[in-house]
């Protein structure tokens, strides 16, 4: 009958083996399992808050004319300048003023809808304010119920607004994040974030789609945070 010989490299590997297998976690009862993940779209999140939007189906367009949201830019907080000019001095730099309101030129350093630069120059300008929730958009999700105040509320509310590249702007029209979202995806998550603080802020609802694609957005970057306004 032969002897097994004892040999210390099988015995040192079998040690390893049995490290290996209590650092891993596996075999035996005690097998450690992987934590669940955390819950998406915590509280404070723009992903969090879209659950929190109605949805329905969009009303007809029926009625809709610019002038239902008031006749152009008004001076909402009474600070003597129109919401355009206020706007444009929050979002451009270096900004020159041709008097206490109006601004003559400045940059917009980094346009969000492309990611370029654009000089603004008064007069011939290739920069457009744009309502981020369009008029019409708000107009077939609820807005034709409101009174004309919360209209011009809304459309001179600084949280929907945003200085843009004019011909970015003019393709959007008044597409929701269904049909549109800027070219410049670095910036899509804070689009989508910044039209779920306008629909909850004014109770302005969903489509299906739109909720679809809004949330599209937002599982790639569920801590955004909803913007306060």
């Amino acid at each position: 009958m032969s002897r097994m010989r004892y040999s210390p490299r099988a015995a040192l590997s079998a040690t390893a083996l049995a490290a290996s297998l209590v650092l891993t976690g596996c075999g035996g009862d005690g097998a450690k399992k992987s934590p669940a993940p955390g819950p998406r779209g915590a509280a404070g999140s723009a992903l969090g808050a879209v659950d929190s939007l109605p949805v329905k189906g969009r009303a007809p367009k029926t009625g809709y004319s610019r002038d239902q949201f008031g006749k152009g830019w008004t001076d909402t907080d009474h600070n003597g300048c129109e919401t355009r000019e206020d706007i444009l001095k929050r979002d451009l730099k270096d900004v020159k003023l041709k008097d206490k309101c109006d601004v003559s030129s400045g940059t917009l350093v980094h346009d969000p809808y492309t990611g370029q630069s654009i000089t603004f120059t008064r007069g011939a300008s290739k920069i457009d304010i744009d309502h981020v929730v369009a008029l019409s958009d708000a107009w077939q999700k609820g807005a034709q119920q409101w009174d004309k105040q919360k209209r011009a509320a809304f459309a001179n509310d600084p949280l929907n607004l945003i200085a843009v590249d004019a011909s970015a702007n003019r393709r959007k029209s008044d597409g929701d994040a269904a049909t549109w979202l800027p070219p410049y995806k670095a910036y899509r998550c804070t689009y989508v974030a910044d039209q779920v603080a306008v629909k909850k802020k004014y109770g302005v609802w969903l489509t299906d789609a739109e909720k679809t694609a809004m949330k599209s957005v937002l599982d790639g970057c569920p801590d955004q945070k909803l913007p306060a306004g």
